[in-house]
């Protein structure tokens, strides 16, 4: 007799856990410097204009499926057409390269934490220049540590050991409590830190930044960037949300549920930019918004080094960081243990053990690859980059390409239409099969042409 799938005891579970697989690093770390990058306000317009009509739409369709056939990524696209099981492998891939690196980062976050808790947040500002001839070189707190062997290696066990214990327990036990924990405590700090930055002196230049629309600065590069954002942020086409919708029971209305988790993911994400964007002017004014992805570890170290409470501030922003990236490697972790468990009938203990087993073995060289193996590089590329960029440049937009095209015109939008009218009405029906059909697509092809012409330097993003 086949085992009764886990599933999560209800729509509330089922909305904080998914919540909390879309809030994550993608959030806090990488939608903020994005936002800088790209305008400020408008970038935030253009981003939740997509996320309610693009990002809804996805997410829509990979629940639906994953509800109506029961089963994780490989096994849900084989069960509705076999000839086209090859786009839930290549969806299961994903997580598997991504797991890896995002626990690497979410041990360096564990580090930073560990500093500031410990009351040497201070130290994490240290910087020295080094000459050397003619060039000058400016060596970080940041950049010492995640050159070094062993600190990198020993936070990125610990961070992959948490997950996995997580995983262990199971849906409802391990995945559903946590979440419950995990989601209103993080929501509640990103408000508390977000409330402090604002009321800063210099805060609202930054304030003002970040949520005026400068239509000025709006390109097709914005549109393009929030797109790519987008599925880092909201977990898309990578089996997560077809893994979690499988555990979904029949009567939570999808297209509600779709909502609030879009309410959740990109009220974090603005939070985020709330926090970070008007604390940088604090610091430094606009410029030090150039930063990119080493504002969380570089830059705002120093933000926090030289504002009143700056040392409890910067504990409980690293714990905020830390809950989003371990709410969204849970998911990423058990979207893997589902697909080798669906595929191969495997105990979950054991499952966890090879996923365990695995990601150190794919993790080591992201863990070392900004020190011992530094001078390796794929495609001019380092590890922990060549992984992010395989994953989420080239990957993510196949497969959601792949994705569209199948439900648009060969399973139907009608099959993802009664899934979701078992529950409620489907309201968002015809915005749904537009965009499905003809609007994603489009996109996607710009997405994944122009992320492939920028890494190769003949076009930059």
């Amino acid at each position: 007799m086949e085992k009764q799938r886990s599933s999560f005891t209800g729509k509330l579970g089922f909305v904080l856990a998914a919540a909390g697989s879309a809030v994550g690093l993608g959030n806090i770390w990488r939608f903020p410097y994005l936002a800088a990058k790209y305008g400020g306000g408008i970038f935030l317009l253009v981003y939740i204009i997509l996320a309610v009509t693009f990002g809804f739409t996805l997410m829509m369709a990979e629940i639906a499926i994953g509800r109506k056939t029961g089963l994780s990524p490989v096994g849900a696209f084989a069960k509705l057409n076999k000839k086209f099981a090859f786009i839930g492998y290549l969806g299961a891939i994903i997580p598997m390269l991504i797991l890896p690196y995002y626990s690497v980062i979410g041990g360096w976050v564990m580090k930073y934490l560990a500093m500031f808790i410990s009351g040497n947040g201070a130290d994490t500002t240290w910087s020295e220049t080094i000459v050397n001839g003619d060039t000058t070189q400016t060596v970080t707190y940041f950049d010492k540590f995640v050159s070094g062997t062993g600190e990198p290696i020993l936070w990125f066990v610990l961070c992959i050991a948490i997950t996995m214990v997580v995983v262990l327990f199971g849906v409802e036990k391990g995945i559903e409590k946590v979440s419950k924990v995990m989601m209103p405590v993080l929501i509640v700090l990103s408000l508390f830190i977000a409330i402090y930055v604002m009321f800063l002196d210099g805060a609202w230049e930054g304030v003002v930044y970040y949520i005026k629309p400068d239509f000025s600065k709006f390109s097709i590069m914005t549109v393009i960037s929030a797109m790519g954002q987008l599925f880092y942020s909201m977990s898309l086409a990578m089996g997560i949300m077809i893994t979690y919708g499988s555990y979904m029971k029949k009567d939570v209305n999808i297209e509600k549920a779709v909502h609030q988790i879009e309410i959740f993911d990109t009220g974090v994400a603005f939070l985020a930019g709330l926090m970070i964007i008007p604390a940088v002017f604090v610091f430094g004014g606009e410029g030090d918004l150039a930063a990119g992805p080493s504002l969380m570890f570089k830059t705002l170290p120093k933000v926090f080094n030289t504002i009143w409470g700056g040392q409890v501030i910067g504990a409980l922003f690293f714990i905020l960081v830390l809950l989003a990236a371990l709410t969204s490697s849970i998911s990423l972790a058990e979207t893997v243990v589902s697909v080798i468990q669906d595929k191969f009938k495997i105990d979950r203990k054991i499952t966890c053990l090879i996923v365990l087993a695995g990601c150190l073995v794919l993790g080591l060289p992201s863990a070392l690859g900004y020190g011992l193996l530094g001078g390796v590089k794929i495609i001019g590329l380092q590890f922990l980059d060549f992984f992010d960029f395989l994953s989420n440049s080239i990957l993510m937009p196949i497969v959601a390409i792949f994705t569209c095209i199948f439900i648009g015109f060969i399973l139907k939008p009608k099959a993802i239409h009664e899934e979701v009218e078992i529950s409620a009405p489907f309201k968002a029906k015809k915005l749904f099969n537009v965009i499905i059909k003809y609007i994603a697509p489009v996109f996607l092809v710009a997405i994944l042409v122009s992320s492939i012409l920028d890494v190769f330097g003949i076009f930059k993003i």
